[in-house]
């Protein structure tokens, strides 16, 4: 199991476009913070991985500081929970592809 915080910056430019005036976090950008840190977390790389389920529960303005639990499983994949002031975000599951360890 591992924790980590995730911060997407009020400058980040996915918010050029999403939303003017009321501005989001994406979820495409939710999810390359959360796939990079449970590479690092489980040792593998991040292109060898799958999304294998994923439900998004809350939005997330610029700026919010998010707490991410990671729990690696035994074959390889991992769990995720993403909260923002102990409210639930995101959550969901990911399985390793072929070749899926560093260095393949």
């Amino acid at each position: 199991m591992a924790d980590t915080d995730i911060v997407i910056p009020p400058d980040h430019p996915a918010f050029a476009g999403h939303f003017p005036g009321t501005p989001i976090v994406p979820g495409v950008v939710l999810l390359d913070e959360v796939l990079q840190a449970i590479a690092a977390a489980c040792g593998h790389a991040p292109q060898r991985c799958a999304l294998t389920a994923v439900k998004f529960r809350s939005i997330v303005r610029p700026g919010e500081r998010l707490r991410l639990h990671i729990e690696c499983t035994p074959a390889g994949g991992a769990r995720f929970e993403l909260e923002c002031d102990g409210r639930a975000v995101a959550s969901g599951t990911l399985a390793l592809t072929e070749g899926a360890t560093r260095g393949h």
